[in-house]
């Protein structure tokens, strides 16, 4: 992985902010394993950026849960092949060419570990789109299409000690037993980790944060 810049929070958000003053509509990716602060990073860009942002995450994109035991791949939830990403690649086109009326995004609930259809709004009026995910600059096909259609794509990386240990109190948080939580952090999560990782190469910005975000 290249080597990464260690900025302030304050410094993203201005980078974040001139893209958007770029127009008419910029979208901005956050890309990293699991556990490195994606959503977190994301969630204080658009706060920060104000009403003129949105948060579109690709986790709206998960296939459900009755899917996944179908296909047999509950196991590996979050690898590559458990979303829908022709359907997150359609979207990314649809808020790129920034239509006359909103346009409606999924959400991830992760109480009920399943994706909410129409849950975001993207009105016309938006000029910053923000979308976090692991695989953003996969170069996988259809994968691949992510990084054309995003204008800016940085990379967030973290210790990985930090970042299992935020995995693990994660999945605890939602239900798991410590030692579940623990081998479904060293185990599925650091499979898809070990593949993002390979993928840095082809952000526009590899970043660590001087003080980093709670996870």
């Amino acid at each position: 992985m290249p080597p990464a810049r260690e900025l302030p929070l304050a410094d993203l958000v201005a980078r974040a902010q001139a893209l958007a003053d770029l127009g008419p509509r910029q979208l901005l990716g956050i890309a990293g394993a699991p556990g490195a602060g994606k959503s977190t990073l994301a969630e204080r860009i658009v706060a920060e950026v104000g009403p003129l942002a949105r948060l579109v995450p690709m986790d709206g994109f998960h296939l459900a849960q009755s899917e996944l035991v179908r296909l047999g791949r509950e196991g590996r939830k979050g690898a590559p092949d458990t979303f829908d990403v022709n359907g997150f690649v359609s979207l990314l086109r649809r808020l790129r060419r920034l239509e006359p009326t909103s346009v409606w995004a999924p959400a991830f609930r992760r109480d009920l570990e399943e994706p909410v259809a129409g849950a975001i709004e993207v009105p016309p009026e938006v000029r910053l789109v923000v979308t976090e995910g692991n695989y953003l600059l996969l170069r996988d096909d259809p994968w691949e299409e992510v990084r054309t259609l995003v204008h800016e794509i940085w990379f967030l990386d973290l210790d990985a000690a930090l970042r299992v240990r935020r995995l693990t109190a994660r999945h605890e948080a939602y239900g798991k037993t410590p030692e579940q939580a623990r081998a479904w952090a060293l185990g599925s999560d650091e499979a898809n980790a070990a593949r993002v990782a390979g993928t840095a190469g082809y952000a526009d910005l590899v970043v660590r944060l001087a003080d980093p975000l709670p996870g």
